[in-house]
């Protein structure tokens, strides 16, 4: 008989209930350390590591693909790019599939589908602002009966038995519950269905489950007045509604004041479209709230607007607001926090909760007290010009660590791999503003002293985005996937909406026969040791594409690796880090890598069918360690993909 590591594990625990009856915290049966996946990104810590060491550096090169799913026939209209990340329980992973966000059940070890289950939301779908597979599930035990948690396209909250996936009789209304419902600004009459859905999963902690909110991309809102994407707690049981945070505060509340009572009872958005990570020993969940309607004017909603654009922990059991930072005042760079905080206790004794930021920082706190790790300044920024724009006269500077990609844009950030590059390169900057600090507002499509808007950077979409970070517990070491990618803010009036000013169309980033005109790299992957804040290395994250290597300007030229503008899914192990170079950019290819985590060095390429689209996770079951991800676009239909060693 052979014993597994997961057997193993579940013993001693079963031992140590009977030495110590312990709090009943998080859920039961279920962890990383036992070989699992059981949340979005491994665990309620959103770390994405998992001691699995069965695969490491000396056998990683021979990988191979355990087996494949196609979603192709899952849904009314074919999937391409499924951003999502499956759960692992016990041999069996729960994912969303297709445009309508299927919950599927497939076997683990061979992708046998156990379960489906679909929503028929109708309308509700047609109007929904968040279509599309979602990012995840979420996923509940307590030793006696097992839930699988989804938020439909329609913002619905849905309860499912997670062996047979059928809606559980006892939570909301025959296993669903409308969030509609209790919604604030959601009766605009001009519109049949309330602007708010959500694509990540909810977090289940402590027998609660919390649920974000999420709009349609807010550059050309279609009003100034929108849903307030506040965010509610229900009981797992129940589908009871438990308690509401509002992230724009009403009359009374803390943070009204920030907001110069002017435009809050209007505006909208500030959701959480990102996960949310929690403590459940503590009992404190961290929401990383987005920005307020509209994304890059904020003539309408004078003033610093709490709680936008920044980090607010909760009471997981009341809604209680415990601390809160907020990492922008006045956000008109549609910085908003895009990613889960990552929760540890660094080998130092620090208790943390680190966020990590479109702007490129990581922003530090004591996760009980919200007290900084490391100084956060506020030092003078500059003003803009746009008419009817209220400017933030400080922002929050952190002093530690150090950035992890580029912060602003000038002219000494511009290709110099010739001088002739480096000439075409300032002609072709010249009729738009420059950001010579990362604070820098917007300015006019059409601007009085002739220029088209401004050249920013980070981009709306990072620096770091949806896909996070990964963090090894054992050394407090974090790695950060980033990318470099030019934005143009051009402000220009929208005449189909009453919001007097949003991005304008038609001016585009500036650009050199197809070659970018800001340096490389364009994408990377850092690594910082978060007991001192110290960068310890920094590599591209993947080489240099063939249309720059092979690009006629470009000839004789001895160009370093350049890595491209994508979404890295990363996870880390015992003794790996893993990436994958992710979709969206030109040149991104289907490798996925093995990195030795102390050197940045590559130790193994694996071929892919196609690119990473979800990002990548492992689990073990019956003795094997796999691991996975979706995989998908240019025109393939979203497909998981299963690795292992060979037998």
């Amino acid at each position: 008989m052979i014993i597994t590591k997961r057997q193993i594990s579940r013993f001693l625990l079963a031992l140590g209930a009977l030495v110590c009856a312990p709090l009943a915290l998080g859920q039961t049966g279920t962890s990383v350390e036992e070989g699992d996946w059981p949340y979005y990104h491994g665990s309620e810590t959103s770390v994405r590591y998992s001691p699995l060491d069965q695969i490491n550096a000396e056998n990683v090169a021979d990988l191979e693909i355990a087996w494949r799913f196609s979603t192709e026939n899952f849904g009314p209209s074919a999937d391409f790019v499924n951003p999502s990340t499956p759960l692992e329980v016990d041999g069996v992973l729960y994912a969303n599939i297709a445009s309508t966000r299927n919950v599927v059940a497939l076997d683990a070890t061979n992708g046998q589908v156990l379960w489906l289950w679909r929503s028929q939301e109708g309308d509700r779908f047609d109007n929904a602002p968040r279509k599309g597979s979602g990012r995840g599930v979420a996923f509940w035990s307590d030793g006696d009966k097992s839930r699988v948690i989804d938020v439909t396209p329609g913002y619905q909250l849905v309860s499912l038995d997670a062996a047979t996936g059928i809606p559980d009789p006892t939570f909301g209304e025959n296993g669903i519950v409308d969030l509609y419902l209790g919604l604030r600004n959601a009766d605009d009459p001009r519109y049949p269905y309330p602007d708010i859905g959500l694509s990540a999963p909810p977090l289940v902690m402590n027998d609660v489950i919390v649920v974000g909110a999420a709009h349609r991309t807010g550059g050309r809102p279609r009003s100034k007045f929108n849903t307030k994407g506040d965010i509610r707690g229900f009981d797992v049981h129940t589908g009871e509604l438990l308690w509401t945070f509002h992230t724009i505060p009403e009359r009374g509340e803390v943070g009204f004041e920030t907001w110069l009572d002017e435009g809050v009872e209007f505006t909208g958005n500030s959701g959480v479209w990102a996960p949310i990570s929690g403590d459940s020993e503590l009992g404190i969940v961290y929401l990383p709230v987005e920005d307020p309607t509209g994304d890059y004017y904020g003539g309408d909603r004078p003033g610093a607007n709490l709680f936008s654009s920044g980090l607010v922990a909760l009471d997981v059991r009341t809604g209680e607001r415990k601390w809160h930072y907020q990492f922008i005042h006045h956000d008109i760079w549609d910085w908003d926090v895009p990613s889960a905080p990552l929760i540890t206790d660094l080998p130092n004794g620090r208790k943390v909760v680190m966020s990590v930021t479109k702007q490129s920082w990581v922003y530090t706190f004591d996760r009980e007290t919200g007290e900084p790790i490391w100084p956060i300044v506020e030092q003078p920024v500059p003003a803009g010009d746009v008419p009817g724009e209220w400017y933030a006269p400080t922002q929050p500077f952190p002093t530690h660590p150090a950035s992890f990609d580029r912060q602003g844009f000038g002219e000494d950030d511009l290709i110099d791999f010739t001088p002739e590059l480096r000439a075409m390169a300032l002609e072709a900057i010249k009729d738009f503003r420059l950001s010579p600090s990362i604070f820098t507002p917007p300015s006019l499509a059409d601007a009085p002293d002739g220029t088209r808007g401004l050249l920013s950077l980070p981009s709306s979409t990072g620096g770091s985005n949806w896909e996070g970070s990964a963090l090894d517990p054992e050394t407090g070491i974090l790695y950060v996937p980033s990318r470099t990618q030019l934005q143009v803010l051009a402000l220009a009036k929208n005449e189909e909406s009453d919001i007097d000013l949003s991005q304008g169309f038609g001016v585009r980033v500036p650009r050199i026969q197809g070659l970018e005109v800001v340096k490389p790299p364009y994408g990377r992957i850092t690594a910082i040791d978060m007991n001192s804040g110290d960068h310890l290395w920094m590599i591209a994250n993947a080489d240099t594409p063939d249309r720059i290597k092979n690009h006629a300007l470009l000839e004789g030229v001895d160009l370093p690796r350049t890595g491209v503008p994508t979404r890295s899914g990363i996870f880390v192990t015992k003794s790996l880090l893993f990436q994958a170079e992710g979709t969206g950019a030109a040149g991104a290819s289907p490798t996925f890598r093995a990195i030795n985590k102390e050197t940045g060095d590559i130790v193994a390429e694996i071929d892919l069918p196609f690119n990473q689209t979800g990002l990548p996770f492992t689990y073990e079951h019956e003795g094997k360690q796999y691991i996975a991800m979706f995989i998908g676009g240019a025109g393939n239909p979203a497909e998981l993909v299963v690795m292992a060693l060979p037998d």
